[in-house]
């Protein structure tokens, strides 16, 4: 019987459970840096390299989480209020402590990239891409566009607010708050607008991600994203559970849980010394 609520699922989704390097793999490398995605990419081929872009005084999309750049590098300032000639000069490297405790990365170069940058260094990888204020949703849009980028490019917004721009874009889609909110709360028959849902497990101590929440998802082909496992038993526990993809800011320990669970070919890790 056809149901009603299913809809197609997007090729952008194939070929899951993805292995999802959230901001790059921030605790690998500094968050939402080339080097982070470099890492994701060549080390433990990362499916998904997931980031967040902001606007520059003049119109740059940067990639960068935070409204400020105080706590990623060695600058101050609101990257709305800062010319991109100023935030390409600081130090994304500076504050990032890697897992022995040393600041590898301090002095070596790392910088804010702009999202055109990484578009051009990655033609074939997928991006999961959060605009994280409204200004940016359109430029956004437009740099994917002019790259010819939409199938592999992901829209994805904690509030709907922020990505207003974003509005009518081609490429896939993610869920919101709200979104997933009415998925729990809504008669059984609702279907979100989305092309995948990206949820933490647990949110204000209530545990979002159940067999069941899964099940309401999958039976309207809409996969499922959890953010952000670090620990290789959650990792497990989940992925046995039947999400579709973890995001990870330890894509070396997701890297090794897929191929122990689902056969993926080992990745080739860092260089040997």
């Amino acid at each position: 019987m056809f149901d009603a609520g299913r809809r197609p699922g997007h090729p952008y989704l194939a070929g899951a459970p993805h292995l999802v390097a959230h901001r790059g793999g921030s605790k690998l490398a500094p968050e939402n840096t080339m080097a982070a995605f470099r890492q994701a990419v060549d080390h433990w081929r990362a499916d998904i390299l997931e980031m967040d872009v902001r606007l520059t005084v003049d119109g740059e999309v940067v990639v960068i989480h935070d409204a400020a750049v105080d706590r990623t590098t060695d600058g101050s300032g609101q990257v709305r209020d800062l010319p991109w000639a100023t935030v390409r000069e600081l130090d994304a490297g500076h504050r990032f402590t890697a897992l022995d405790g040393t600041h590898s990365f301090r002095g070596k170069g790392v910088g804010i990239p702009r999202f055109e940058e990484v578009l051009e260094a990655f033609p074939r990888t997928r991006l999961n891409v959060e605009s994280k204020s409204p200004e940016a949703a359109a430029p956004l849009v437009a740099l994917i566009e002019r790259h010819g980028a939409t199938q592999r490019v992901l829209i994805a917004a904690e509030h709907e607010h922020t990505r207003d721009g974003a509005r009518g874009y081609r490429g896939p889609w993610g869920a919101s708050t709200g979104h997933v909110a009415r998925l729990r709360l809504l008669p059984f028959g609702y279907t979100p607008p989305v092309d995948i849902i990206q949820v933490c497990e647990w949110w204000r101590g209530i545990r979002v991600v159940t067999p069941a929440f899964l099940m309401r998802a999958h039976r309207r082909n809409i996969p499922v994203q959890v953010w952000t496992v670090d620990e290789p038993a959650d990792m497990r526990r989940l992925i046995y559970m039947g999400v579709d993809g973890i995001q990870s800011d330890r894509p070396d320990l997701l890297a090794q849980v897929l191929t122990e669970i689902v056969k993926r070919p080992p990745p080739p890790g860092p260089p040997s010394p």
